[in-house]
């Protein structure tokens, strides 16, 4: 019986083993102040976990409608998606990797004694779909957001290594350990912006659309743990917050329960697409109000609306 079980006890263990990766000092996740040409359209994608599968379906409506952002801004889940989409990955194909997703390969053994995960197999699965490159080699502009652990602000990298920088971004307490760079500790970005809109205008978007994946408290079900309950709450106030200087909020209704099985990957990016599409008139004519050839005073400021020093280097 030994014998027979030694395969997959030596999966496990395998599973298990990640080791750090070594990211050079010159690609150390960090904030640099954009220099070039504003972005005209900025995406905002939010945290949610295994809700997250629904950007891909706001993906690929707005593909279907010939709409291409230029900057992507994710949260946690949402700068998962975010990097693979700047890489290069359009929504068709993310669709099928996200079908294709084995969660056994972001199985650390270290959890089946209590432990938070690493993070590391989420690192390296995102440094091997970008083929290695750093966040400002991808072909479209992105950022991800992070929460700095010692003093509980929003950081923003967009420069450095895109594995390590997604990592910090989903590194949820309780689920993962903080994630160390540059002597800071970082935690997952829903923390301290579940949907960085204001983040997104720091880094100069003139039109931001943003995607909330959270569940409607009106489908909070009766006798769900208090700590969801103060979560969910403690989420819609900051994303209430930051949602008036967004130009479009897609807030698709998924249900209350997550999971990971195809039938509610399928659902979930469906149910997003045709949100989507229901918002495409605003969508259309927030872009035109923010052309070059608007009227300023239609034109949003890129700028006025965050405070100074959020983003940190």
């Amino acid at each position: 019986m030994i014998a027979r079980a030694w395969p997959l006890i030596a999966a496990a263990l395998l599973a298990g083993c990640n080791g750090e990766p070594v990211v050079p000092p010159g690609r150390i996740p960090h904030f640099e102040a954009p220099t070039g040409p504003a972005p005209h359209l900025a995406l905002v994608l939010g945290s949610g976990g295994p809700r997250g599968f629904a950007h891909i379906g706001v993906l690929k409506a707005l593909e279907a409608n010939g709409i291409r952002p230029d900057l992507i801004v994710g949260s946690s889940v949402g700068s998962m998606v975010g990097a693979l989409h700047a890489a290069g990955i359009d929504a068709r194909e993310l669709e099928k990797l996200a079908y294709g997703l084995n969660l056994l390969d972001f199985f650390e053994l270290r959890t089946l004694g209590g432990r938070p995960a690493s993070g590391i197999a989420i690192q390296k699965y995102i440094d091997a779909e970008v083929r290695g490159r750093p966040i400002e080699e991808l072909p479209l502009a992105f950022a991800a957001v992070t929460t700095r652990l010692s003093d509980h602000k929003l950081v923003i990298f967009n420069r450095g290594d895109t594995g390590l920088a997604v990592r910090a971004s989903g590194a949820s307490p309780g689920e993962f350990e903080p994630v160390r760079i540059a002597g800071e500790d970082y935690v997952d970005g829903d923390e301290a912006s579940p949907v960085p809109i204001h983040a997104a205008r720091e880094l100069g978007a003139r039109v931001v659309i943003a995607v909330d994946v959270s569940a409607y408290a009106r489908e909070t079900p009766a006798g769900v743990p208090r700590a969801w309950v103060v979560k969910d709450a403690r989420r819609a106030r900051q994303v209430a917050a930051e949602a008036p200087d967004a130009d479009v909020v897609i807030h698709p209704d998924i249900g209350y329960y997550a999971g990971h099985d195809d039938a509610y990957r399928h659902r979930v990016i469906a149910a997003a697409e045709r949100a989507t599409e229901e918002k495409m008139t605003a969508i259309r004519a927030a872009l035109a109000r923010a052309a070059p050839h608007a009227p300023r005073a239609a034109q949003k400021s890129a700028t006025a609306r965050m405070p100074a020093g959020l983003a940190s280097r």
